[in-house]
Formats: C-alpha cells, sequence, structure tokens
C-alpha cells in the first residue's frame, strides 16, 4: 500500500463508563416524526432540560460575514471563550460525559486538556438529502445479518435506528458533498515530538450523494497523489469503495512512478496497516470507520450526552507553523473547540470465528450530522489500545458538516498520527465545480496521469 493511501446491562455499563441512566435508549418513534419532533436526520430536535444543549432550528447555510469563496473559512465563533478547562485535575468530576479513551489520554499525557466551550448545533443539508432520508426510513433494511443495507438511497438510510449496525451504516452513508478536492498535510508524531511531514493531493466524488447517479452502487470514487516527501512523490492510488463493501469489496489500483507503470492492488481492508502511519492506523481506522461491518457484532448502546470535538475552525484556520500545531503526545489544545452534543454510542466486539486486531470498539457518532466523532478501540486482552477523534467544521458554502482533521492517538507508545492538517499553507478543500467524472477514477486515468 503505497503513502496516498489514506467509516447487556454489563456492555452498557462499559461503553458508557458511567450508570446506565445516563444513556438514552433507543426511542419508540417513527418516520412521521422526522421533520417534526425529530429533525430530518432523525437527531432530537429539542434541547436539553438544562439548556446546555440547544435546539436544532436548521442549521447555518449562510457564510458569516467576511468569508470569501476559496479563502481559508471564517470562524463564526471566533469571540467566544471557554466555559471551563477539563484536565487530569477534574477529569472525575466530568467522566460521565468523556469516551474511555478521551479520559486516558487526560491522565495520561501531561498538560493535555479540553477547553469546553458552548454549543452550536449548526449542522445542515441540502433539501434533498433531508428528504431522502425520510423517504428512506420507510423503506431502507438490513440484510444478510446486518452488514448489508438495502433500499436506500442518495442519504443516510436509518434516521431512527434501533440497531448498532444501522447507526454505522448512517455514518458511511452520511451526506459528505457531491465531491471535494483537497491538499493535506499529514504528520506521525512521536514521543519527543519529533515528526516527519507528508503532503497529499485528494479528490473524491461521493457518487452516492448525487441524484440521477449512474452507478449508484459505488458510494465514493478515491484519487490520491503524494506530494511530499520528495522518495515517495509521484505515487498515485485510485480507489472504488461501494455502497455495500462486504458484497462489493473496495477496488483499488497504484502508480509507481519508479517503474511507471499501474497495478492492481491487492485486496485491503479491514486490520491491514497504512504504510505512512507507520502502523497506528489501519484501514478500517480511515474515518473513524470504514468498510464492512462482517466482522464484528454491532451493539447499540443508546444516545448519551458527551463532550466531543465540534467546530474546530481553529485547526482549520491554522496559520502557524507545524511545530506549534504538533506538540509531544497530542495536537496543540489551543487549537481543538470542545462542545456537549448527543451522540449515539455502539459497541463492537469481533464475531466469534472471525479475527482483528481490535477485539472490541467503541464508536461515538453525532446525532445531528451522523459523523463519527470518537472512536475508543481496545486489543485482544480488553485493554484499552487507542483512540481517534475527527475536527469537524460546518462548512456553510455547501453546506456540509465535514471532518477533513482526524488525531490518532496509541495510548500505549504516546505516539500519535495527524491526518488532514492545513498549517501555515492553510490550503483550504475545494467542494466546487468544476465537476468531477468517474472517468478520472480509472486505471487508464492513472496511467495517463503518470505520462504526464
Amino acid at each position: 500500500m503505497t503513502a496516498a493511501w489514506r467509516g447487556g446491562v454489563f456492555a452498557l455499563l462499559i461503553a458508557c463508563g458511567i450508570a446506565a441512566a445516563a444513556c438514552w435508549p433507543a426511542r419508540a418513534q417513527t418516520a412521521d416524526d422526522l421533520g417534526h419532533s425529530l429533525t430530518p436526520f432523525g437527531a432530537i430536535r429539542a434541547g436539553n432540560s438544562d439548556g446546555t444543549i440547544p435546539a436544532w432550528d436548521g442549521g447555518t447555510t449562510k457564510a458569516p460575514p467576511g468569508y470569501l469563496p476559496g479563502k481559508p473559512l471564517v470562524d463564526p465563533y471566533a469571540s467566544e471563550k471557554p466555559l471551563f478547562t477539563i484536565t487530569a485535575a477534574n477529569v472525575d468530576r466530568y467522566a460521565k460525559k468523556l469516551s474511555d479513551g478521551i479520559i486516558a489520554k487526560l491522565r495520561t499525557l501531561p498538560g493535555y486538556r479540553l477547553d469546553i466551550y458552548p454549543t452550536h448545533r449548526n449542522f445542515a443539508a441540502p433539501d434533498y438529502i433531508y428528504q431522502a432520508a425520510i423517504a428512506n426510513a420507510k423503506t431502507a433494511k438490513l440484510a444478510n445479518g446486518g452488514i448489508d443495507v438495502e433500499g436506500a438511497k442518495l442519504s443516510i438510510p436509518f434516521p431512527i435506528p434501533t440497531e448498532g449496525s444501522q447507526v454505522i451504516w448512517n455514518h458511511l452513508l452520511r451526506w459528505r458533498g457531491a465531491q471535494v478536492r483537497r491538499t493535506d498535510t499529514h504528520a506521525v508524531v512521536n514521543t519527543d515530538g519529533s515528526y516527519g511531514l507528508s503532503k497529499t493531493f485528494v479528490k473524491i466524488l461521493f457518487a452516492y450523494n448525487i441524484p440521477g447517479s449512474s452507478t449508484q452502487s459505488v458510494n465514493d470514487y478515491f484519487f490520491a497523489e503524494v506530494l511530499a516527501p520528495p522518495r515517495s512523490a509521484g505515487g498515485m492510488d485510485v480507489t472504488l469503495d461501494y455502497t455495500d463493501p462486504f458484497e462489493e469489496p473496495r477496488q483499488s489500483w497504484f502508480y509507481t512512478p519508479g517503474e511507471r507503470r499501474v497495478r492492481r492492488a491487492p485486496k485491503v481492508g479491514y486490520d491491514t496497516p497504512i504504510g505512512d502511519t507507520d502502523g497506528i492506523e489501519t484501514v478500517d481506522d480511515l474515518d473513524l470507520f470504514n468498510g464492512a461491518l462482517d466482522r464484528y457484532d454491532w451493539k447499540l448502546i443508546g444516545r448519551r450526552e458527551m463532550y466531543v470535538p465540534y467546530n474546530c475552525y481553529g485547526i482549520q484556520q491554522a496559520n502557524h507553523p507545524y511545530s506549534d500545531l504538533l506538540r509531544p503526545g497530542f495536537i496543540n489544545p489551543d487549537m481543538v473547540r470542545w462542545e456537549l452534543h448527543r451522540v449515539w454510542v455502539v459497541d463492537a466486539t469481533v464475531r466469534p470465528g472471525n479475527h482483528h486486531i481490535y477485539a472490541r470498539r467503541t464508536s461515538y457518532v453525532d446525532e445531528d450530522s451522523w459523523q463519527m466523532l470518537i472512536s475508543d478501540r481496545y486489543d485482544s486482552r480488553g485493554l484499552l489500545w487507542r483512540t481517534g477523534m475527527g475536527f469537524p467544521v460546518l462548512r456553510y458554502d455547501v453546506p456540509v458538516l465535514a471532518a477533513d482533521g482526524y488525531e490518532y492517538t496509541d495510548l500505549l507508545s504516546h505516539r500519535y498520527f495527524a491526518v488532514g492538517l492545513h498549517g501555515p499553507e492553510r490550503q483550504q478543500p475545494d467542494y466546487g465545480p468544476p465537476m468531477l467524472s468517474p472517468a478520472e477514477f480509472t486505471p487508464e486515468s492513472l496511467r495517463d496521469a503518470g505520462k504526464r
């Protein structure tokens, strides 16, 4: 794989880390509630009882003053100050609203902290995506033991989930825009704070989200080209991810400049390590989870109020040197905004007869957008091993809520892999035209690109 590769009571107590009363069960609501007491995506429209989570009012669909298309996003909340800060000294007070992985980081990484800001439920999507979600609620169903989905198109299949695998399917098939082009910088950061940078140009066509697409079996088309470091520059990949990755495993081809030829990549997925992450990230860690669901039993725990990264415009706007952004053990906390949101909690354990280096993984999925925000992973001994989190922002120019940046932390070695950095270059994802075509994601297109 090239560097361009970049989704019972006891169980409830473990996943929540607190008494069962702090978790919401799946509510007995119907598709008729969507767009009323529930948002079109199935989130509880109302805020919480103490007012720390506001009601959803349709989200943000207009850019704030000062935003210029193509330029870095303007932070609509730049003037806000933290309400309070969570550190190792007071983590026990807030543990019921934190994942096990975040608690472990606070307790073991000196200087790590969470600055908690006011909550903004600003998620928004196009109306046709909302309407498709409402329609899917009446037609979508799980198949093949929950590892496949049928009867869904364009949007999330299960806005009112009753099973854990339905929540994961919503994450996999959520609204991510029609397409995106971006240049990302990545870094493996060692315990002493040293790091190596790599840079990749990526373009993705999200075919599943496009009305009238002739390739509805394809979820997304992916192209990546390594720009740095020089020893890897020119390497390229094309990958097709299918809507049902178990029935139709991803296909991938890669171009190696030294050989000047295109090869079909071997089947990759699940716990295959990604090369440029120095083993910290697996293929199905991308987007916190992606790929087929068949190796796990996915147990729905319920809804829970949690402190999660949200509206992280500080990372998107960062114009500081990477040495300011990348700290030993973690990304600079000054750059990360945390808010209180309701999330769906899903606890997955490896199915009998299957294997994965993560014997268990607990996922925390935003109720508004279905973007997975945090993922904790455990080894075969049941020990917490790794945790990952995304840094979402609402791109009001599309609109789409997207986590363009991620941090994957090995809690045993205290090393981490940072993905999607913008740094001093302030590179901005481009969701606009010209429209990408499936013809740009073929072995032939790779071959032609290699000749230029």
